[in-house]
């Protein structure tokens, strides 16, 4: 398979030789170091084989001293392939020309559609898509990948609690889900608001009920904050208390920190390798040598390629090789507190309200042992503390 490749670049003639003395003339070809292949004998005195083009020259020169001649049947190869572009390169660069065309039209982008968005939604995200470079006539190749827009519009626009982005052929298709307002609840049943934990109270927003707490007064959990209990004595009725309580509230932690720790970095070195994949084979375009790194990251993306609103078994793919490197991380004490107060504050946002915030934060002791800094740490934390609690009618 290999030889036949060379040859087809090479190129290569059929030739018949006929006359006296054939066997004793392809004995001396062979001995001139010229290649002949695919020998058949045609009849008592003429034989037919393939040469290689480089060769018909030699052939001419030896063929002088014998006693037969020989003339070509066929062609064949890309010298010969070349030849007839060339004689007919204005019907080739057409037909070229024209499948270029095509090829780019077919990965343009023709057609925007958003559905499910009211018209100023709509319209940010059209600006938006215009900053991302999602505009009628931009090549596919340059628009990032529809995960990447997708997650650039969910975070860009506050409107949207979700977008589905869909690339068919030519066209774009978004279908939106926006926010919407939770209905406010018409009637509420009589209830109480009471305390959910320890706290001192911090701020009071009253809208309906009574308060039974103010300001910097120290409260235990149960305890009745807002009542829905309103009116004089003998003339009482229940409502639902609605308000919010912020309180002060306390926390305590403990974090562990290795004093050693191994971490994988980036070194900043990045080697991109370019590839056009036909089926399942990748053939790189740019980007030949692997990088001599010791250790990597690759990231690797894929763009197919479209004929009309047909997906073509051609991709375009790009990998980005980044050179990582392991780093020992070596903490003194001091350094591993401050370590454990970020690590601290982190896992302790995870468990509190989205509205909580945190004001404050101590140290109360630390030690090391067995190469771990074990710290405990003392927090303070504003959040509201109301919880629900039902009236129930007769009590």
């Amino acid at each position: 398979m290999k030889n036949q490749w060379m040859n087809f670049f090479s190129g290569s003639v059929k030739i018949i030789i006929h006359g006296r003395g054939v066997e004793r003339f392809l004995n001396d070809c062979t001995r001139n170091g010229i290649q002949i292949w695919q020998v058949k004998k045609m009849g008592a005195e003429a034989y037919t084989c393939y040469i290689l083009l480089k060769d018909v020259r030699t052939i001419r020169r030896l063929i002088k001293y014998q006693e037969c001649k020989f003339r070509f049947l066929t062609r064949r190869g890309l010298p010969f392939l070349l030849q007839y572009s060339f004689r007919n390169s204005g019907i080739i660069a057409g037909i070229v020309l024209c499948l270029v065309t095509i090829f780019l039209l077919s990965n343009m982008v023709w057609s925007i559609e958003i559905k499910g968005a009211n018209p100023a939604t709509e319209h940010k995200i059209m600006q938006e898509l215009d900053r991302l470079g999602v505009k009628k006539g931009k090549l596919q190749f340059f628009i990032k990948d529809v995960e990447s827009i997708q997650r650039d519009l969910t975070d860009t626009i506050s409107e949207l609690t979700w977008i589905g982005v869909v690339l068919n052929g030519t066209s774009y298709h978004f279908e939106v889900v926006e926010k919407n307002e939770p209905e406010k609840i018409e009637s509420l049943s009589p209830r109480n608001l009471v305390a959910t934990k320890k706290a001192v109270v911090v701020n009071m927003f009253v809208e309906k009920g009574q308060p039974k707490v103010e300001r910097n007064d120290h409260v235990q959990k149960g305890q009745l904050l807002i009542s829905g209990i309103i009116g004089k004595e003998g003339n009482e009725k229940s409502i639902a208390a609605i308000g919010e309580v912020l309180g002060e509230t306390w926390y305590q932690s403990e974090v562990k920190i290795p004093m050693k720790t191994i971490l994988p970095v980036f070194t900043g070195e990045v080697y991109k390798k370019h590839y056009v994949k036909i089926g399942s084979v990748n053939i790189p375009i740019w980007g030949f040598f692997e990088p001599e790194y010791k250790q990597k990251k690759e990231y690797e993306a894929e763009r197919p390629a479209y004929f009309f609103k047909w997906k073509l078994p051609i991709s375009y793919v790009g990998k980005t090789i980044h050179e990582s490197e392991m780093v020992e991380r070596i903490f003194d004490e001091e350094e591993a507190v401050e370590e454990a107060l970020v690590i601290g504050k982190k896992d302790l946002k995870k468990n509190l309200p989205e509205d909580a915030t945190i004001i404050g934060e101590k140290v109360l002791h630390h030690e090391t042992e067995n190469g771990k800094v074990k710290v405990s740490i003392h927090y303070q934390v504003i959040e509201n503390i109301v919880k629900i609690e039902p009236i129930i009618q007769g009590d």
